[in-house]
């Protein structure tokens, strides 16, 4: 790669991550293509040169989001269901600590089931994106092993899942626990989940 098209590739980035950050903190329809552009200190004629408006920049973001949501299970190798679950929130909570972008994601994906003026088409990709449902059949499987706590896969699923939103959501309104690395224990969580031991 030419110095060249790493400075465009770094420019694009920078331009990727401010507006992860603004449309997490301002929504869709109250950010604009020149916010944008100033957080990004470059003009609004350059930003075109990467991004052709401000729609198919939000709809390349979320079509980010949803291949990560996709393929970080297959990513990770674990020896069985719970380890899964325990490694992604420790790699979430490591990240999230270097890459405050993922916390914005978590916040634009709540936004992005409530609607909040998003245009249709970019909802639509967002629906790809069924985490709750993969979890649920991992949840399912494990529990004929012991690993999980009995009860609807999916109601498991969708309660652990909205936990993880909720503390992403509150950890990018306060950076500061991150700074301070003030976080749930990930046994809190995977409590939600895993079968109660007996003592």
């Amino acid at each position: 790669m030419s110095i060249r098209d790493e400075q465009r590739e770094q420019r694009r980035q920078l331009i990727f991550d401010k507006a992860i950050e603004l449309f997490a903190k301002r929504g869709y329809a109250n950010t604009k293509i020149g916010d944008i552009a100033k957080a990004a200190d470059m003009s609004v004629g350059l930003m075109f040169h990467y991004f052709e408006s401000k729609e198919k920049l939000f709809e390349e973001l979320v079509r980010y989001g949803v291949q990560a949501a996709d393929n970080t299970p297959r990513e990770m190798n674990f020896e069985n269901p719970l380890d899964y679950f325990e490694g992604f929130l420790k790699m979430l909570f490591h990240y999230a600590k270097e890459q405050p972008q993922i916390m914005y994601m978590f916040v634009i994906m709540g936004q992005l089931q409530r609607g909040e003026g998003i245009p249709e088409h970019i909802l639509e990709i967002a629906r790809g994106a069924d985490q709750i449902s993969q979890s649920a059949e991992i949840i399912e499987a494990g529990q004929q092993y012991g690993y999980f706590r009995e009860g609807d896969p999916y109601l498991l699923s969708f309660t652990f899942w909205s936990s993880v939103q909720g503390v992403m959501e509150q950890l990018a309104v306060h950076p500061e626990m991150l700074e301070s690395d003030t976080l749930p224990e990930t046994d809190w969580l995977i409590g939600i989940l895993s079968k109660e031991r007996k003592q």
